[in-house]
């Protein structure tokens, strides 16, 4: 009888709820990286060899197969153990955002595949102006080294930013790496893709959770093949398994959908920064309103910067107005000032596009009882149910939760009585319609625009001049470029700014200075209206002046003596339990034994803005340290204080963005 094979045993992490790997034997050495299969309690499950020393002693299983799918590389290993440490999630969730076993398996179908041509690094770019041209040569430089390092690319809304970061890309491709750029929004990603098709002849990847699990099957294993040169992605695309990532670029930086809220909670901007590190690639940061984070960094020297402050083609930045509406208020029961109104119809009338921008979707915020007050909330969530005109229904925009508008109120009884309270962008809408009966709007809401094939057909009929008035939400402040659009308006300028939001004056300069920069991209001048009932608010003045490095500067001034960040450390404990005073209870324990010393402060516990999500009750703490403290040390000794209930869940948010 022969004696069995000589075995070995590896580590491997498996993409779920697990903080180490799991040790299995094999008869054949396995490099770390290898995915392979293995079992898992009464199944058979996908991971990766990873570089942990397997457990010596234990009882293993034997690995069950290894895959036909390229090695993951070390840089990615590395990121996941480091996102891992820093977030303080579960080793195997962070793998599960880079590993997706249905996707590992070549495609089994005949019929249409994804092509990949390889982009031409020398096919014809446009003419650059000097300051494009000297920007470009400083990217350029930086891919040539192959090192590490981050460049703020910081230029007006039509400088011509993304032509220039082209050039980089373009020197990328000629040293034979690959490129990955990531934007904000799903819906920006057509555009995009169309935009660097025609610059390099060949259309890049796309990832994103639009495509169809074949696309991404096929996407994936190009990306790990090396085949796919230039990536378009959300900020999932920086957990792909490149084979030789030679540069990233983050586009509008500064937006806050880069950081993932739910699961891994993660911000893509900053681990860009790590990944860039660790494959020893230089990043680019693109932003027309970069976050005081980037803006401090660079001023520190941490990051190089590069400044367009000029329009390309001499297009002029357009004229920002005040529209006081105290002064100048809208008719009852309407929302547009007869100022605005009339501009509108002189811009309509030189052949020209409007923009009207209300951050809020649906018809009406709020829907109450005119004969009790009653309001229409969410069963679930701590908010107002929404309504909505194109399909009669009330619907929750945290949870989904949707009902169709009762005729009975159910507090008083009474008949109809129900009335919408403020404008959301259906309503605006409809205002439009009455003044402009012959001239038809386009609503781009993410409610309304789900993919990007839909933006692509919205943004293809502005461009076509089929439709004239074009009424957004955020969604229209990014990357859009529309060249006879020389109006825009923005219908409550002061949206935003109230609440405890650390952030909020900054966000609001940022996402309005994007919108304003809609107009006047060509050759007829551009002009914004903001609608306001506090004119001489910091943020709006800001904004009429154009001089955002000394708004950002006045936020610096504010922040710093408290370690606000970036001058400190700020971390958010959330507590959430179906019942509510277990809640209380975790919340009130985790108080209780919160870490104390100097440069150390913990605020709450409190509800949470949105006290009930989803139908948890939500409960607050934030830890906030000076910024050599490392939090994540704080954070383990803390909560390993506090076991939890079955059912209960404690979420943890290193830097957040969000306050809700």
């Amino acid at each position: 009888m022969e004696p069995p094979p000589p075995t070995t045993r590896v580590s491997v992490l498996l993409p779920f709820k697990f903080g180490a790997a799991f040790t299995y034997s094999t008869s054949s050495p396995l490099m770390p990286g290898a995915v392979v299969r293995v079992p898992l309690a009464r199944r058979t499950v996908a991971g990766v060899v990873w570089d942990e020393p397997p457990d010596p002693a234990i009882t293993t299983k034997p690995v069950t197969s290894v895959l036909d799918f390229p090695p993951y590389p070390a840089d990615l290993r590395q990121f996941i153990d480091w996102v891992s440490a820093y977030t303080l999630a579960p080793k195997g969730d962070v793998l599960a955002l880079a590993l997706k076993p249905p996707l590992l398996e070549p495609l089994k179908r005949a019929g249409k595949t994804i092509a990949f041509t390889p982009a031409n690094a020398a096919h014809p770019g446009p003419t650059l102006s000097p300051a494009q041209t000297l920007a470009a040569t400083a990217l350029r430089a930086r891919v040539t080294a192959q090192s590490f390092s981050v460049t703020l690319l910081d230029g007006v809304t039509g400088s011509g930013k993304t032509e220039v970061y082209l050039e980089a890309v373009a020197e990328a491709l000629r040293l034979n790496k690959q490129i990955l750029v990531l934007l904000p929004e799903i819906a920006l990603s057509v555009q995009a893709v169309a935009r660097i098709g025609a610059r390099f002849g060949a259309q890049p990847a796309v990832w994103h959770s639009d495509l169809t699990p074949a696309q991404r099957r096929e996407t994936l294993r190009a990306v790990a093949e090396g085949r796919a040169d230039i990536v378009i992605a959300a900020r999932s695309g920086l957990f792909l398994p490149f084979a030789d990532l030679g540069l990233i670029v983050v586009d509008e930086e500064h937006e806050s959908a880069f950081k993932q809220e739910d699961g891994v909670i993660y911000h893509a901007r900053d681990m860009a920064v790590v990944r860039a590190k660790l494959c020893a690639a230089p990043l680019i940061l693109v932003s027309a309103t970069p976050s005081l984070e980037t803006v401090e960094n660079a001023a520190s020297g941490r990051y190089h910067r590069l400044d367009l402050p000029t329009r390309h083609g001499g297009a002029l930045m357009p004229q920002v107005e005040a529209l006081d509406l105290r002064a100048h208020p809208p008719e009852c029961g309407r929302f547009l000032s007869p100022l605005l109104v009339s501009s509108i119809a002189e811009t309509l009338a030189r052949g020209e596009q409007a923009m009207l921008f209300l951050n809020r979707r649906g018809y009406a915020p709020l829907t109450l009882c005119r004969a009790c007050g009653h309001r229409l909330s969410c069963p679930h969530c701590s908010a107002w149910l929404v309504e909505h005109k194109a399909s009669p229904r009330l619907s929750c925009h945290h949870c989904g939760h949707t009902v169709r508008r009762p005729t009975q109120c159910p507090s008083c009884d009474a008949e109809n009585s129900f009335v919408p309270i403020g404008p959301g962008v259906e309503r605006i809408a409809e205002e439009i319609a009455q003044d402009f009966p012959d001239t038809p709007p386009l609503i781009m809401a993410s409610d309304l625009i789900t993919t990007p094939h839909q933006a692509e057909a919205a943004a293809q009929r502005i461009a076509n001049r089929e439709v004239n008035i074009i009424i957004g939400t955020q969604m229209v402040a990014k990357g859009w470029h529309f060249p006879h659009l020389t109006l825009v308006g923005v219908v409550d300028a002061d949206l935003g700014l109230s609440g405890g939001d650390l952030r909020a004056g900054e966000h609001t300069v940022q996402m309005l200075h994007q919108v304003a920069g809609r107009a006047g991209r060509a050759e007829a001048p551009g002009r914004v209206l903001l609608q306001s009932f506090d004119p001489d608010h910091p943020v709006i003045k800001a904004l009429i002046s154009g001089d955002l490095p000394r708004f950002l500067a006045q936020e610096s001034a504010q922040r710093r003596p408290g370690h606000w960040p970036p001058f400190g450390r700020l971390a958010a404990l959330i507590i959430s339990s179906e019942k509510e005073r277990e809640a209380d209870d975790i919340a009130r324990t985790l108080a209780r034994t919160a870490p104390q010393g100097p440069g150390i402060t913990v605020l709450g516990p409190a509800p949470a803005p949105i006290a009930l999500l989803r139908g948890r009750f939500r409960r607050r703490l934030l830890l906030k340290t000076t910024r050599e403290i490392a939090v994540q040390k704080l954070l383990r000794a803390w909560v390993a204080q506090t076991p939890l209930p079955r059912g209960a869940r404690l979420d943890i948010d290193i830097d957040p963005v969000s306050f809700m």
